[in-house]
């Protein structure tokens, strides 16, 4: 098979593998609306949340003040600046020089998209962070700065391809290839280990249409918002943040890591598959200063409409044995 047969193929797969969720999301609705409609007696009235204290103190910190940290796409690079400027407490003894920050664009780019972002780097170089700039997530092993170098932490918040394209199919499957091209990469550049163990207290009662995981002992869902209880110097994790819902959970990102589809072209390595060990929710307000900012830059402000609704989640996998 060619090289454009072969591409055709994973395109496929991946059509394929969309459709099978957008059928399952179809059937979660349908089984709610029903469940919704079979009860009896007034709705109870939902509660008004916890507030922004107590969220940022239940919010899940997923490192150490020892990890060392790779970030992706760091846009602005103020989520680079929350964590060694104004870290969570128990971040508080994290040192700067563990922290790598990368941004797609060239650093002259960076600052044009974003205003802030000349101040903010200027400080994170000043503390000791190390700052690169045109870094491509899916060719990490193209930058010098990091060959040779393993990683306990690999992450990436609220990834896009930003290709603007208006077609959901379209769209869905270039964010889909982003994903599948980062995992492939990043595979090279964790710490080796024994998995870290999560300790669960209880498994996530799955809803109508979900994937039985069973394949992932160690998945433990969104049900614990715990803390992995980490050996010294386990394997190195990936984490990717994305908003929960349409179109992002179409993304279906637990799906890419787990079971990759087969490679693109003929003789190509296979993507590596991952381990799930949680999902927790991403308290934005627990990274003081952080700003999403979208792809494009300052369009619309540096925010969109997209993704309203839902809440932000973080998924942590580590590479399958």
């Amino acid at each position: 098979m060619g090289k454009a047969g072969n591409k055709s193929s994973l395109k496929a797969a991946l059509l394929s593998h969309q459709a099978r969720v957008d059928k399952k999301e179809k059937a979660a609705k349908a089984a709610k609306a029903a469940d919704h409609k079979d009860k009896n007696g007034p709705t109870k009235p939902k509660s008004k949340g916890k507030g922004k204290a107590a969220q940022e103190r239940q919010a899940t910190i997923p490192f150490s003040p020892s990890d060392t940290i790779l970030l992706i796409g760091e846009g602005n690079f103020s989520f680079a600046h929350a964590l060694v400027a104004s870290p969570p407490p128990s971040l508080e003894f994290l040192p700067p020089g563990n922290v790598t920050a990368t941004g797609y664009d060239s650093e002259e780019d960076c600052y044009e998209k974003y205003p802030e972002c000349r101040e903010i780097v200027a400080t994170l170089r000043q503390k000791g962070v190390e700052v690169l700039f045109s870094v491509d997530a899916m060719k990490l092993e193209k930058c010098a700065a990091l060959k040779g170098r393993k990683f306990d932490r690999i992450v990436w918040n609220f990834p896009h391809a930003g290709k603007g394209i208006t077609d959901q199919d379209r769209n869905i499957l270039s964010n889909q290839l982003l994903i599948l091209g980062f995992l492939r990469s990043a595979s090279h550049f964790l710490i080796e280990g024994p998995i870290p163990s999560v300790q669960q207290r209880h498994k996530r009662k799955r809803k109508p249409g979900e994937d039985d995981d069973d394949d992932d002992p160690l998945d433990n869902g969104a049900a614990g918002e715990k803390k992995p209880s980490l050996d010294t110097r386990s394997r190195g994790t990936v984490l990717i943040t994305l908003r929960n819902v349409p179109p992002y959970t179409l993304w279906d990102v637990p799906k890419l890591a787990k079971t990759p589809p087969p490679p693109a072209s003929l003789g190509a390595k296979p993507n590596p598959r991952y381990v799930q060990l949680r999902s927790f929710q991403f308290v934005r307000s627990a990274w003081k200063g952080y700003e999403h900012r979208m792809t494009k830059g300052e369009r619309l402000g540096g925010q969109g409409t997209t993704g309203q609704g839902g809440e932000d989640r973080t998924w942590e996998f580590c590479l399958k044995d």
